[in-house]
């Protein structure tokens, strides 16, 4: 099964919450081959991570760097079609946290235009996945983010969180029923 092929088997598992936006992504996947590359200058491919803290309501956000905008921690899938392990390998990446431990199937499908400093704006066509951290993790943040909190749906609002970080919020905690 070609790369290509397992995206499609993926987006094809889509609930009714996410099929319009499985149903975009699909489109943009037929009219470029390359979408799971950064190279696809249209847009491509990202995963990302709703950490929460087990048995709590906590959830990591990180404030980041190039973008300037609360958000959830993922990034490129740099070719791979293996999202789960994308998402965890960002979460690992940019929190600091080991023994992380990623939930599917993924909880949330999201397409957004970002403009980063010295790129052209382009579309990330991103895959989420819930992702449990250890209660009581202590997180260390890289060089994309200036700042990291943990928070809970009522900090989203005083962040300026937008709507997509509080949909994969709210999807993520009803996940483990919270």
């Amino acid at each position: 099964m070609s790369d290509i092929d397992i995206v499609f088997s993926l987006l094809s598992e889509a609930d009714a919450d996410n099929r319009e936006v499985a149903a975009q992504m699909e489109q943009f996947l037929q009219g470029h081959p390359d979408a799971l590359w950064r190279t696809c200058l249209d847009g491509h491919f990202t995963a990302s991570a709703l950490v929460v803290e087990e048995n709590t309501e906590n959830f990591l956000v990180l404030h980041h760097t190039k973008l300037r905008k609360w958000l959830q921690p993922g990034g490129h899938v740099d070719g791979s079609n293996n999202f789960p392990q994308s998402a965890l390998r960002e979460a690992k990446e940019e929190t600091g946290i080991e023994n992380l431990r990623v939930v599917e199937p993924f909880i949330d499908l999201d397409i957004h235009l970002v403009e980063p400093p010295k790129e052209q704006p382009h579309l990330h066509l991103d895959i989420r996945y819930l992702v449990l951290a250890p209660q009581g993790s202590v997180f260390a943040p890289n060089h994309e983010s200036t700042e990291m909190r943990w928070v809970t749906m009522d900090d989203l609002s005083e962040l300026q969180a937008d709507e997509s970080l509080v949909r994969l919020a709210t999807r993520g905690l009803a996940r483990i029923g919270r």
